[in-house]
C-alpha cells in the first residue's frame, strides 16, 4: 500500500466520534406496513413488510426461507456490493438482502429506529418508483410511536457525534465528516463524458420534512451506453424507465421530465443517508451529527468509510481501486 493510501485510512479512527443522548425517545412503526414491486438486479416480484418492533432491537430484514435476521448494522455490509448496498449475516453463505438503501434513507431519516422487515419472493428490497418517496408514503401511512423494550419501558435515543475531521479518499473520490452541531450534507458528482448531467454540487440539512420534500423524491439513475455491460453480468435486470432515469452520453435523458434540475445529485445523498444509517446500533440513530462532505463516492466509499470508522475494516485502500 502507498504512503498515501495509508494516510488516508489512519485519518479515519474510532476517536472521532461518540454516542450523544438525543432527549428522545427510540420510535418504531405504528402499525404494519407492506410494498411490493421489481428487484432493481434480481428482476423479481418482491414484497418488503415494515413491521413495528421492540426499543433497543433496531432495524433488521429476514428474508423469506432464512431463520436467521440481518441487522441493518455496517458490519454485515457486503464490501465489494455492485451498483446497491447488500447486508449478509456472517461469511460466505449467511442469508443477505440486497438494494437495502433506498427504504433505509427513509427509515433514518423519518426516526423509525426499530423495525423488523419481512422479505418475500427473493433476497431483495423492491425499487418502486426508483426513488424513497413511496417509502416515506408508506411510513406517514402507517405512523410512529414512541418504542418500549420487552419491560415495557422507553429507550433514550443515542446519537453519534463527530469530534475531529475525518475523511477516506481513493484518487479524487472522497467522504469527509467535520465537527457541526447539526446534521449537513454536500455532495458533488462530475460525469464529464455525459454532458447532460456534468458536474453537480447540493447541499442540505436534514430532518423529516426537509428529507420528504428535497430527497426522497430523487430517483435512482444510470448511463444508456452502459446498460448492456451491467445487463451482461446479471444486474438492473429490474431496471426500466419506469424505475430510473436514464440518460445517454449524446442523446440527453431518454425519460423526462427531471423531478429537479440536479435529481441525481440528490440521489445520491438519498444513497447516502441510507448507507450512513448503517452505523445504528440498538435502535439509535446512525447518521452522525456532523457536516458529511462527499464527492464521486458511491455505497462502497460509503460503506468503508463507516467501517473504519468503527473499526470494522473489511477493504484497505487499494482494494478500493475500482468499488467506488
Amino acid at each position: 500500500m502507498s504512503s498515501s493510501a495509508a494516510r488516508a485510512l489512519k485519518s479515519v479512527s474510532r476517536a472521532a466520534f461518540s454516542w450523544k443522548p438525543t432527549g428522545r425517545p427510540q420510535q418504531t412503526l405504528a402499525a404494519t406496513v407492506s410494498r411490493s414491486g421489481v428487484g432493481l438486479h434480481s428482476g423479481a416480484r418482491v414484497t418488503s413488510t415494515l413491521i413495528p418492533t421492540h426499543a433497543g432491537e433496531g432495524r433488521y430484514f429476514l428474508v423469506d426461507g432464512e431463520e436467521a435476521r440481518v441487522a441493518a448494522e455496517v458490519g454485515n455490509a457486503e464490501p465489494r456490493s455492485q451498483l446497491c448496498t447488500t447486508l449478509r449475516r456472517g461469511e460466505g453463505g449467511g442469508p443477505r438482502v440486497r438494494t437495502v438503501e433506498h427504504l433505509l434513507s427513509a427509515m433514518e431519516a423519518l426516526g423509525v429506529d426499530n423495525c423488523r422487515v419481512e422479505v418475500s419472493g427473493g433476497d431483495e428490497i423492491p425499487l418502486l418508483d426508483g426513488s424513497a418517496q413511496e417509502w416515506v408514503e408508506a411510513i406517514r401511512s402507517a405512523g410512529l410511536c414512541a418504542a418500549e423494550d420487552t419491560s415495557g419501558q422507553n429507550l433514550e435515543k443515542l446519537a453519534p457525534q463527530i469530534h475531529e475531521p475525518v475523511y477516506l479518499q481513493r484518487d479524487d473520490c472522497f467522504v469527509a465528516a467535520f465537527p457541526s452541531s447539526r446534521i449537513r450534507i454536500s455532495y458533488g458528482i462530475d460525469f464529464p463524458k455525459v454532458p447532460a448531467i456534468g458536474c453537480q454540487w447540493f447541499f442540505t440539512y436534514l430532518d423529516a420534512n426537509i428529507y420528504s420534500s428535497k430527497i426522497a423524491p430523487a430517483r435512482t439513475f444510470c448511463i444508456f451506453e452502459e446498460i448492456e455491460k451491467m445487463r451482461g453480468s446479471g444486474l438492473i435486470k429490474g431496471g426500466s424507465l419506469e424505475n430510473a432515469m436514464v440518460c445517454s452520453m449524446s442523446g440527453g435523458w431518454l425519460n423526462p421530465p427531471l423531478r429537479f434540475e440536479d435529481e441525481p445529485c440528490r440521489h445520491k445523498i438519498l444513497d447516502l443517508i441510507g448507507d450512513f444509517s448503517l452505523l445504528a446500533q440498538n435502535g439509535n440513530q446512525g447518521f452522525p451529527i456532523a457536516h458529511i462532505v462527499a464527492y464521486k463516492a458511491g455505497h462502497a466509499l460509503h460503506t468503508n468509510f463507516l467501517s473504519h470508522l468503527s473499526g470494522k475494516i473489511t477493504m484497505d485502500q487499494e482494494e478500493l481501486a475500482g468499488q467506488c
